[in-house]
């Protein structure tokens, strides 16, 4: 399977934004963003004038690098959602926080969205005490996601746990640390979701 496999600091500086790809680094002094503020490669200090196509593209790309999906898959859950009912921009983001992958990194299972898409498929959870290895798969109010037994005592997941209280937990979970298991509530609002993102402009990017 195809997946970005150069530096994922580099994804941060290009959209001039912290997508907190790895973990406590994006925490610490080591953070790029920080470091370099500027796009990377040879002209990334120079002045840039985006078109309307440009910044529509540059949020499609933000987004989709913030929950590591790749072209056909986003695209995918973009068409799903402009088929669904209400809002397209706001179904578009309750897909992609549906997730699995992305579900156990909001609960603080792992330090970012790649390490949970790794322990999912290495078959650390459970999905209604069921073994889930799909990091797509797409949870539904009620669902109750749990670390394995086998798998609480993986430092990965524990460091997470610890370094959750920094990142805080969505309204719409419900985690219980104690018993590494948590609970998808409800479906998120958009005025839940604080995302630094405006989905309506990738509405207009796929509307051309």
């Amino acid at each position: 399977m195809a997946r970005y496999t150069g530096s994922v600091c580099r994804l941060c500086r290009r959209e001039n934004l912290k997508l907190y790809l790895k973990g406590d680094r994006c925490y610490s002094d080591k953070c790029a963003v920080e470091r370099r503020a500027y796009p990377p490669g040879q002209h990334g200090q120079g002045r840039k004038k985006f078109s309307n196509y440009g910044i529509q593209l540059r949020e499609k790309q933000k987004i989709r690098r913030m929950y590591g999906l790749l072209e056909k898959q986003y695209k995918n859950y973009f068409k799903d959602a402009d088929q669904s009912k209400g809002v397209t921009g706001t179904n578009f983001l309750v897909l992609l926080e549906k997730r699995l992958d992305n579900t156990v990194y909001r609960l603080g299972f792992a330090g970012s969205r790649s390490q949970a898409r790794q322990l999912v498929r290495h078959k650390h959870f459970e999905v209604n005490g069921r073994r889930v290895d799909i990091p797509s798969y797409l949870l539904r109010p009620g669902d109750v996601i749990t670390v394995r037994e086998k798998s609480r005592a993986i430092e990965a997941i524990t460091d997470a746990l610890e370094a959750l209280p920094r990142r805080g937990l969505p309204s719409w979970l419900e985690l219980e640390k104690d018993q590494f298991k948590g609970v998808f509530k409800a479906l998120p609002t958009r005025e839940d979701m604080n995302l630094p993102v405006q989905e309506q402009l990738v509405v207009e990017f796929y509307s051309k």
